[in-house]
Order: C-alpha cells, then sequence, then structure tokens
C-alpha cells in the first residue's frame, strides 16, 4: 500500500502553487496604483510604466523568496530510502 504525501510535501506545493498568482497579482496592482496616480496627476503613461516596472520587481522578488524557501525545505528532507528488496527476482 504506497504512502500518501507527508505534510511538508504538501507545504511545498501550496507553496509552489502560489508562485503564479502572486506574480500576476504584483503586476496587477503596481500598474493599477500607478494608472489611478496618473489619472490623478495627468502624468500619463509614465506612473503607470514605473507601476508596472514596480510591480515586475515585486513579483520576481517574491518569486526568488518563494523559490529559496522551497530549495531550503527540500535541502533540510532526508534522502528517500529505496525499498528493501524481497529476495525474490
Amino acid at each position: 500500500m504506497a504512502a500518501g504525501p507527508d505534510a511538508r510535501t504538501l507545504k511545498t506545493l501550496g507553496q509552489l502553487s502560489t508562485i503564479g498568482l502572486a506574480f500576476v497579482f504584483a503586476l496587477v496592482l503596481g500598474f493599477g496604483a500607478g494608472f489611478w496616480l496618473d489619472g490623478q496627476l495627468g502624468t500619463s503613461p509614465w506612473l503607470s510604466l514605473l507601476g508596472f516596472a514596480m510591480g515586475l520587481a515585486a513579483g520576481v522578488l517574491n518569486v526568488v523568496r518563494t523559490m529559496q524557501s522551497v530549495a531550503a525545505t527540500e535541502r533540510s528532507r532526508p534522502p528517500a530510502v529505496p525499498p528493501a528488496p524481497s529476495g525474490q527476482p
């Protein structure tokens, strides 16, 4: 009978599954803030572009931090032990 995934594996999957959503959210939030400020200050399109660039930087930083966390979790995991041979060919 196969064992199910352990808690550490589920945590890793959860962290990795949020990368795309968090990246897009940072881009949209940065661009949206810049777009709103452009409307308020009449500086179109400069603050939109700046907001997009800042959102991109925040998204990349979030991906790097998540990947470092996952890598640290995986490094601390003990190596998998193969099953003992059953003695039959």
